[in-house]
Order: structure tokens, then sequence, then C-alpha cells
């Protein structure tokens, strides 16, 4: 058993933080800036709560971050409250956020600065793998210090990878990000065009599935974008938020990116439309608009 810290427990983090205790076995406290949030994860969980970052992460052998943003990550890490603040030498600080590779670096020089360890580990998977505690999580940081967290991120993974040097695991979150934005654009493109056609979507969707064009977005998403439901993933302001990591970063390195620019503008379309906190399937509804 381990003793650890995590720090900020939105629609990801609560449940992550609930399977570091439940399957985990580990002594866990917690923070987050809304306190009663806090509070509800202690009664259902247990563990102990923490009044700031430095106050939760103070002995932890595993600090955990799960924010907003870079700004966000930040301010609970290296400002005056921060995690680091108080951080024991040795200590592992494992970020979860879906940041910039920028700052995954800063933060793993900052760490070894206060002779501690840092992992970036954005996750994919949505508020359901969360919540069953079947993530894939992707890592940027030294082998050594992975081997040894592993065994305690694994409590809400099935799938962890090491994927370089620090910064590597927000670079490959990106191309998550990519592909998933490509594929839910076809899939919002095919079924606007089948209904077009007058074909029955629940038919074709049951036969193509099955070949070429399967994917976890047509499996998990097509029934609902079909009945134009858009209340079951992540949120596009959450995805544009992602995407303007991608497209900056793209900007660093040369990567031409035309199609993730593309459908970036697709979701500020659904915005426009109030879908501010739909799920990302919502490209649906600006072509049916």
């Amino acid at each position: 058993m381990a003793k650890i810290a995590f720090i900020g427990l939105g629609v990801m983090g609560y449940p992550m933080a609930g399977h570091l205790k439940t399957k985990g076995g580990h002594d866990v406290t917690v923070y987050n800036r809304t306190t009663a949030k806090a509070e509800n994860w202690v009664k259902q969980f247990g563990g102990a709560l923490g009044l700031t970052p430095a106050e939760a992460a103070k002995d932890a052998d595993f600090v955990f971050t799960c924010v907003g943003n870079d700004d966000d990550l930040r301010a609970v890490t290296i400002g005056a409250d921060g995690v680091l603040a108080s951080m024991k030498p040795g200590a592992i600080l494992i970020d979860n956020t879906t940041a910039s590779a920028d700052v995954a670096r800063e933060l793993y020089a900052a760490a070894k600065s206060k002779g501690c360890d840092f992992i970036d580990a954005p996750v994919s998977g949505g508020q359901a793998g969360a919540e069953n505690g079947v993530l894939t999580v992707m890592c940027g940081g030294d082998e050594s210090v992975f081997d040894v967290a592993k065994p305690v991120i694994d409590a809400f993974a099935r799938m962890i990878g090491l994927m370089g040097t620090a910064g590597s695991g927000q670079l490959t979150k990106m191309m998550n990000q990519i592909c998933i934005a490509g594929i839910v654009q076809g899939l919002a493109e095919a079924i606007h065009f089948g209904k077009r056609a007058g074909l029955d979507i629940e038919k074709v969707v049951e036969v193509i599935s099955k070949g070429a064009a399967g994917s976890w977005q047509m499996e998990n998403r097509y029934k609902t974008m079909n009945v134009g439901k858009y209340d079951f993933g992540f949120a596009v302001d959450w995805m544009r938020k992602d995407l303007g990591i991608v497209l900056n970063e793209a900007k660093s390195n040369g990567a031409t990116l035309p199609l993730t620019a593309l459908v970036d503008q697709f979701y500020g379309d659904v915005q426009k439309l109030g879908g501010n906190r739909w799920d990302t399937s919502s490209l649906l509804a600006r072509l049916e608009k």
C-alpha cells in the first residue's frame, strides 16, 4: 500500500481516485478546488481531505494531478501552495491532465530540482473508462520511474505504455485526439448521408460496423447520434481545448494537419449552436441544423 495524493476530482479524477482507494488499496488524500466535491469523495471512499494541494501531497509517495489545462496544472504543482512545495524527495508526480508537451517538460525539470520524479500520463477512454477503471494511459518520463509508477496506475487502467521521454505522453494523446476528430467527422457525415438517402441507419451500421469502417465511435455513439442525443461523453469545450493544443504543437514541429484544423472549426460551429457541453459526436448536429 502506498500513500497517495490526488489533486482534481472532475468527471475523470473523481472515479480514478476512487479506484486507487478501492481497487488499489492505497491510502488516498484528495484535494479539489471545490471543497464540497472533495468532501463527498471522502464520504464515499474514505481517505482524507487536504485543504491545499501542498497539504494533500505532504509525505505522499505518489501525487496524481488531473485538472483542466496548463495554467491549472501550474497552479496546483509549482504555485505557492502547489504539490512540489511539500513533496518529499523520491516521490513521484504523475499528471493525468491533457496538457501541452511543453508544460510536461517544465514539470519534469521542476520535480527533478526538488529531488522528485515526474511522469506525464494523459488518459483516454472518457468518463465511462474512468468509472470502470479501464483507461488507456500514455506516459512520458524515465523508464525506471515508470516501472515504479505503473503498478499504481494499474488501478484505473487497462493499457499503460511508456512512449518516451518527458512530454511523449502528451504528444501521444495529441495523436489520439487527431484520430478521434477525423473518425467522428466521418461517422457524422455517413449518418447524415444515410438519412438523406432514406436508409435504415440501424441496419446499415449493423453491416458496415463489421467491416473496415468499424470503430469504437461507431460502436458506442451511432445510436445516440441517430436520435440527436449528445450527452454521453467528452464535452465539445474540452475537445476544442485539446485540438488547440494539437494545432499549437503542429506549428512548432511543422506538421500539416488540414483535417484536424477543419474539424476544430466544425466544433466551433457546434459551440455556436449552444453545444459547449454536448459530447464530441455532436458534429452531426451542425449537418442537420
